[in-house]
């Protein structure tokens, strides 16, 4: 347990933290598999902008990776080029 006031602050700053990047993990999670799911390319196309800048924030965050953002994009961007027009 902390002993000082500012180790207790920390303590509830950081929690605050966790909180915030799980969700946004989750969410971005969820776009991705919204998108995986999509087989119109034009609609495939708008919400790959969404997922994309959701996962650079994540990155810019260090919540997740920049290496680990750049792959999902990759694969992502793969997935929305191949959808049939």
């Amino acid at each position: 347990m902390a002993n000082h006031k500012s180790a207790e602050k920390r303590i509830r700053a950081n929690e605050k933290k966790r909180v915030l990047n799980r969700y946004q993990l989750v969410t971005t999670r969820t776009l991705v598999k919204k998108l995986r799911k999509t087989t119109a390319k034009a609609e495939g196309e708008t919400l790959y902008k969404v997922v994309s800048s959701a996962l650079d924030k994540l990155a810019k965050k260090n919540v997740i990776h920049k290496n680990n953002a750049a792959n999902k994009k990759s694969k992502l961007a793969k997935f929305v080029n191949a959808l049939a027009a």
